[in-house]
């Protein structure tokens, strides 16, 4: 996958399985996770150069990007203003 422009794909985290108490939490439960690793980075925009790198560790909002599934692992496609900071 080359996302292009302003875009970055990110593969999510795992959904939190347990609570900090312990509590094992049914899929019904768990939250969509707000965190991933950055799996390609597109060229930038309006000569504009790319923040995120390849294998940044990233936050990002509840709702940001689009879902996708490809080769039967799930990837969000954002763009770069949708990350809110690097770990």
């Amino acid at each position: 996958m080359k996302p292009i422009n302003d875009r970055v794909v990110v593969k999510p985290a795992e959904a939190e399985e347990k609570t900090a108490g312990g509590i094992i939490l049914p899929d019904t439960a768990k939250e969509k996770p707000q965190r991933g690793e950055v799996v390609a980075v597109g060229p930038g925009k309006d000569g504009n150069k790319m923040t995120v790198k390849k294998g940044d560790k990233v936050l990002y909002g509840k709702y940001a990007g689009q879902e996708i599934s490809y080769k039967g692992e799930d990837f969000l496609i954002m763009r770069e203003d949708d990350i809110l900071v690097i770990l």
